[in-house]
């Protein structure tokens, strides 16, 4: 007896929590949470029907039956309606009476319907709504009856409908673009006075470059948020930041994009500003929603910086976590637009913690995951130092050392083989560092540079293994394609490791690009020094052999310090950005 006791103490919170159908947890599959208990095989003795075989016309609308044959009914449901084969919930219900409630299902509001108690029901009726679409497809309607804790039948399926024409309403947007003008608004053109006053004693802040005043400084991105009015319900956002196209900000669950509830400030096609509501599915493109209960609305564009402001009433929801009071991660976003279609981010940078938004305070950002900062030593010591060395060992230092040789190959050709070999690996093992992390392709420059600079690090040693003999006729083709890719490699390197340190150049006067751009200079100083000495020794042929190698010993001695100091300080600006 105390068994059952314990068994029934168990349970009863959960099934409490079931039988008020705020089941959010069972958006993606429809299934409900009943540990243990799988769902019926058998043909379901409920039904799902539609008021119609198509949709489109009158608006979109359609009723939606839920039904149970005679006196068998059913106690619980949840019912959504999505693409014929689709995973993701699409337009929105509207019900009446005070059997069924609206639910958010993944950062869609009214995607679904579910009970409100656990009394007996044999009719559920709702009416839904059709979302805009550019490429509508049949849809069908799905539901889930429960008829006690171990009955339960998931994913009954309506008829489906197909797509007749006609008017369709934006209840949540387009599902791969923002570019539909219904869910945004746009905004006045006028000067925006957003700053740091407030910040963490009336409203909660996120900036970067950290601590910096967007009032003063037109590098600095900025997001806040504080109660509006004061002991009032709404929640006044802030944004600015420099951006040819959008910025935006999110709350999230994880840090990472993809189930995260944004706002986006982003150009339209005519340059004015407009303010989006979107769902982030991660690589794809968001998903619009709503705008919902904003208002005072403002944003412009002024001298490359975007800003915007609203006060917003809407419930924040990443289909996890649901409620402006609690806790989540800050995300800000921007990049380009293409005709009022954004593009994907050119920057970002998240909150380190979970905050409280309405709980004034200064927040710090997250630093760059240790996957991404070995990707960018690993290729800033590949072709800042060892590939330099070894590019000038084979252009400048042959004469050195030139009487010696080791296994019948002369040092100079040793060192280079050892120091490009060396370079060729640490770029092989930084470009599945950085693979293994994104786990996919990403938008941007920096990875097509990065990938090139693989390529073409993987040809060239198979082209030197396959060089014709010193003496042969055809020696030139090697020599020149050799050079040429070699110089080719260099500079779409350099490219790629400013285009990184760009995206994670934390410090407010892009202190590691200016570092990094001595560290060009000082190089292409030393190119200049040894091409300069090379001619010239060449027109005096007095000059001694002696006095050559000193000068060249020299000249790799300075430019080693200077190397180096240059990548210390670039390898701990990588380390604490």
């Amino acid at each position: 007896m105390h068994r059952l006791v314990l068994l029934l103490a168990c349970v009863w919170p959960a099934a409490r929590c079931y039988s008020s159908g705020l089941v959010t947890g069972a958006c993606a599959d429809l299934r409900p949470r009943h540990a243990g208990v799988p769902p019926r095989a058998n043909p379901a003795p409920f039904s799902v029907t539609a008021g119609g075989t198509s949709y489109g016309e009158s608006g979109g609308k359609i009723t939606v039956r839920l039904q149970a044959p005679g006196s068998t009914p059913f106690k619980g449901f949840m019912l959504q309606a999505r693409e014929v084969d689709g995973e993701i919930p699409l337009g929105s219900f509207a019900v009446t009476g005070g059997a069924a409630q609206l639910l958010t299902c993944n950062g869609a509001p009214n995607s679904a319907v579910s009970h409100t108690s656990d009394s007996p029901k044999t009719l559920i009726e709702a009416t839904w709504t059709a979302a805009t679409s550019e490429d509508p497809k049949p849809v069908e309607f799905r539901a889930s009856f429960v008829q006690d804790f171990r009955t339960f039948w998931v994913q009954v399926r309506s008829p489906q409908l197909t797509y007749s024409g006609g008017f369709l309403n934006s209840s949540t947007g387009p599902p791969a673009n923002l570019t539909s003008p219904t869910p945004s608004i746009s905004l006045i053109d006028v000067p925006q006075t957003i700053s740091r006053a407030g910040c963490g004693v009336t409203k909660t802040c996120f900036s970067q470059p950290p601590n910096c005043d967007p009032a003063g400084s037109a590098t600095c991105y900025h997001v806040s948020a504080s109660v509006a009015p004061p002991g009032g319900s709404g929640i006044r956002f802030a944004m600015t930041g420099p951006s040819p196209g959008y910025i935006s900000f999110g709350f999230s669950d994880d840090k990472e994009m993809g189930n995260d509830d944004i706002y986006i400030c982003a150009l339209d096609g005519n340059g004015l500003v407009q303010l989006q509501h979107a769902f982030s599915t991660g690589a794809r493109a968001p998903r619009a929603l709503p705008l919902g209960n904003v208002s005072d609305v403002s944003g412009s564009m002024r001298d490359g910086v975007i800003g915007c402001s609203f006060t917003s009433m809407n419930v924040i929801s990443t289909q996890r976590t649901t409620g402006v009071d609690q806790p989540y991660h800050l995300l800000f976003a921007y990049g380009p637009t293409s005709n009022g279609q954004i593009r994907f981010h050119t920057g970002t940078f998240a909150s380190a913690s979970k905050v409280f938004i309405t709980r004034p305070q200064l927040l710090s950002k997250s630093g760059q995951p240790p996957n991404v900062k070995a990707h960018g030593a690993l290729m800033l010591i590949a072709w800042m130092t060892t590939g330099a060395l070894g590019m000038i060992v084979a252009r400048y230092l042959k004469g050195v050392a030139k009487s010696r040789s080791y296994w019948g190959k002369a040092v100079w050709f040793l060192a280079h083989v050892a120091l490009m070999s060396l370079t060729t690996a640490t770029t092989i093992i930084a470009f599945i560092i950085i693979f293994s992390h994104v786990r996919g392709w990403s938008e941007g420059t920096h990875p097509v540079l990065g990938c090139l600079v693989m390529i073409l690090s993987f040809l060239q040693p198979v082209g030197a293994l396959f060089r014709c003999g010193p003496h042969h006729h055809l020696r030139f083709l090697f020599n020149w394609s050799h050079a040429l890719n070699a110089a080719a490699i260099k500079g779409l390197a350099v490219a790629a490791v400013f285009s990184g340190l760009r995206l994670i150049d934390s410090t407010e006067d892009r202190w590691l690009m200016k570092v990094m751009g001595g560290f060009v200079g000082w190089e292409a100083l030393f190119y200049v020094l040894f091409e300069f000495h090379d001619r010239r020794k060449n027109k005096d042929a007095e000059d001694a052999a002696c006095e050559t190698k000193s000068f060249h010993a020299m000249l790799l001695a300075a430019f080693l310090l200077g190397n180096l100091a240059f990548l210390v300080a670039l390898l701990v600006g990588i380390g604490m950005s």
